[in-house]
């Protein structure tokens, strides 16, 4: 009876254990975080995604920029964004933000200081006046620490902090339903442009997945984001990146160009992940199903979710 005991004790001990292991590991889910802080932090709310990241749009409604004669709505190409993931230890933070060159400069120096790296700085459209750069950044900490970093840097621009009145149901002068039949996927309207975002259909992982790296929610910039913006009679100013690997590049350019497709530009946004990844920007203006049938041809040369 005395050896059951001890026996029934030790078990009792182990699954403890599993248990407390369980709870602390990176890959577990953490329970419900109140992002009130970081709203308060970064001087924005944001919303809860699907996928359980907490995500701040930043448009640069400030911002008056033109690609030709199309003026660029702040949802078209103008939007700054920063996501956040809450680990079981920290935080992961990624983003994207839209400067003037003038602001680049300082914005990257505030944040370096405030402990968030520079995963890249580029242009993603060509011939815009004034010209427009983005900066892509990330980290992992705590997550108070790191909304109030951004907030310093984000204070040294003029991208406006207030929130914006409530919208109203909207309607686009495009044919929605062709476009997402065309694509293949629904998108939404968000600020009189159509959006459509498509994740890739594997998994990509912040770090080596054989070293036990977390994959990345695809909320927090890693699926194909295709953004229509009617420009009259049918057409639209179409931008936006495709999410790919480094097979699928020169198909993908192939079947953008051969549709009147412009390339605008191919890089990284990422320092670690696995598998490497690289970011196509487009830009076309032309007849809206056109256009959706030159994305979908673009879109078949990709392992995308279907």
């Amino acid at each position: 009876m005395k050896e059951f005991k001890y026996f029934y004790r030790a078990m009792i001990g182990l699954g403890l254990i599993l248990i407390a292991q369980f709870g602390c590991s990176s890959g577990a889910q953490p329970g419900q975080f109140d992002w009130k802080p970081i709203e308060e932090a970064i001087g924005k709310a944001g919303a809860v995604q699907p996928d359980g990241v907490y995500k701040i749009g930043l448009p640069r409604t400030d911002l008056h920029v033109k690609v030709g004669d199309v003026e660029v709505k702040p949802t078209l190409a103008l939007g700054s964004w920063i996501a956040f993931r809450k680990m079981a230890a920290d935080a992961m933070v990624m983003g994207d933000l839209v400067l003037t060159e003038d602001e680049v400069a300082p914005v990257m120096a505030k944040l370096q200081e405030g402990g968030i790296e520079i995963a890249g700085l580029h242009n993603h459209l060509l011939t815009e006046n004034p010209r427009v750069m983005y900066m892509h950044i990330g980290a992992r900490g705590d997550a108070l620490k790191l909304a109030r970093a951004i907030h310093d840097a984000l204070a040294l621009t003029k991208t406006p902090l207030a929130s914006a009145p409530a919208a109203q149901p909207e309607q686009i002068d495009l044919d929605t339903k062709q476009i997402d039949q065309i694509l293949g996927h629904a998108g939404k309207i968000n600020g009189g442009v159509y959006q459509v975002a498509v994740a890739r259909a594997e998994r990509i992982f912040e770090g080596e997945e054989s070293r036990g790296a977390e994959p990345i929610p695809y909320s927090m910039g890693l699926a194909t984001a295709i953004n229509f913006q009617p420009t009259g009679s049918g057409r639209a100013a179409i931008t936006g990146d495709f999410v790919l690997v480094g097979d699928e590049v020169n198909p993908v350019i192939a079947a953008l160009r051969q549709n009147g497709i412009a390339v605008t530009a191919l890089h990284s946004h990422m320092l670690d992940e696995s598998p490497r990844m690289f970011f196509m920007h487009f830009w076309a203006n032309d007849d809206a199903p056109k256009l959706a049938r030159g994305l979908r041809a673009a879109l078949d040369q990709t392992n995308s979710a279907k």
